[in-house]
């Protein structure tokens, strides 16, 4: 099974387990993830930016001191402004929040359930799939020459004809880099390709 493929099959075990939603962070650095993926209902997601909660949430700081699963209500650490109780309010009543990684590229993923609190083989489920998704989606530490030259040519606005002409090599063998590049950087799109390969600081 492809990267691609697995992240699709994690997904959708996700949206099973979670009816309430699951936002997911994963290689959180520099404040920001690699790659995330969610699912809350909208009226939460609007509230949570409009009030900054990123910046205050007690799931994200749990997150970053430990890793290992946690149901939200038996979070360890104070919730000075009443997020946990504002999401249930919004639909999520019951919730967990699993990290994972090295402080330095850690993934923090939390899921909702609207009716009931996650059994144990549900958490056990969640962490063992939020371990696989945090290995799978590992950026990598490097990209061919090839690859590189290919994403550079892009950045700089050659067309592919032209790419391929001023590499000395046919245009399907210059796709076929393409290809390549995005399948090494799991993008779906040669921009999102490009982006993240300047984001990991590959180019």
């Amino acid at each position: 099974m492809s990267a691609r493929a697995e992240i699709n099959a994690a997904l959708t075990r996700f949206n099973k387990i979670a009816p309430a939603g699951y936002y997911a962070a994963l290689h959180i650095r520099f404040a920001a993830p690699v790659m995330q993926f969610q699912t809350y209902p909208a009226a939460w997601t609007q509230r949570y930016a409009q009030n900054g909660y990123a910046l205050r949430d007690p799931t994200i700081a749990w997150g970053f001191s430990t890793t290992g699963s946690c149901r939200w209500s038996a979070l360890p650490v104070p919730d000075p402004f009443g997020i946990i109780k504002d999401a249930a309010a919004h639909g999520l009543p019951f919730g967990m929040t699993v990290s994972w990684g090295p402080i330095t590229s850690r993934s923090i993923c939390s899921f909702a359930h609207n009716k009931r609190e996650f059994t144990d083989d549900e958490v056990e489920t969640i962490l063992v799939t939020v371990r696989r998704l945090h290995d799978i989606t590992e950026p990598p530490e490097s990209l061919t020459k090839a690859q590189q030259e290919a994403l550079r040519c892009i950045a700089e606005g050659d067309r592919h004809a032209a790419a391929a002409a001023k590499l000395g090599i046919t245009e399907s063998a210059f796709k076929a880099r393409l290809i390549a590049a995005r399948e090494r950087l799991m993008a779906r799109t040669t921009a999102e390709a490009l982006q993240r390969a300047k984001e990991y600081r590959l180019l």
